[in-house]
Formats: C-alpha cells, structure tokens, sequence
C-alpha cells in the first residue's frame, strides 16, 4: 500500500535513509523535534539528534498510515532494526509551515 504523504514529509522520510544534514533540510530553521523522551530545537541539534540515532540505530521505515489530528499531520510508520525489540510501529506528528517540517514528535 503506498500512502500520498504531502511533500515535506515525504522529503523527510526520503532523507532519512540519507544523512543528518539531509534530514535537517526537511525543517524550518527554529524546528523542535520531540524523540525519545528529548526535545531538540534548531537545525544544529537536529542534525546532531539524527547523527546520534543513525549511530546507535541501523534501521528502516516504512510509512503505514496517515491522519490529521488537531490541525497536525500523524503518519504510523513500520520500523524494523537493531533497536530494543527489534520492530515497532511509531506515531510521526508533523507540523508544516511554509513547506517545510516545523514540528514532529515521534511516540509509540
């Protein structure tokens, strides 16, 4: 099943399989991500949260469902790696704002 993610997230995941630095560009220049129970603001942490998880995580993601809730944008997506339990599905919470990712928390 292939899900039509609007065009910033898409770049996102697209980035994900990247780099850090590729993964930051998907965001606005005072974006926060929530992951893992920490909170990171601006492109330099962002690029630092993503090389610190690319380190101690070998994984892939695969988008499985999308919603709105509450004015932001929710994608379900698989995970399979080397982390704790080795799968698991996420809840990706993404706010857009002129066409680039503004927000995201990353939960179970």
């Amino acid at each position: 099943m292939s899900i039509d993610l609007p065009r910033p997230i898409a770049a996102y995941f697209a980035a994900d399989r990247a780099d850090a630095a590729a993964v930051a560009a998907c965001f606005t220049g005072e974006a926060v991500v929530k992951d893992e129970g920490k909170t990171h603001r601006g492109k330099s942490e962002i690029i630092a949260w993503k090389a610190e998880t690319s380190r101690k995580y070998s994984y892939t993601s695969t988008p499985v469902a999308m919603t709105e809730e509450n004015g932001k944008i929710v994608v379900i997506c698989h995970l399979v790696g080397n982390f704790p339990g080795g799968e698991v599905d996420l809840r990706h919470i993404f706010a857009i704002e002129d066409g680039r990712i503004a927000f995201l928390h990353i939960t179970i």
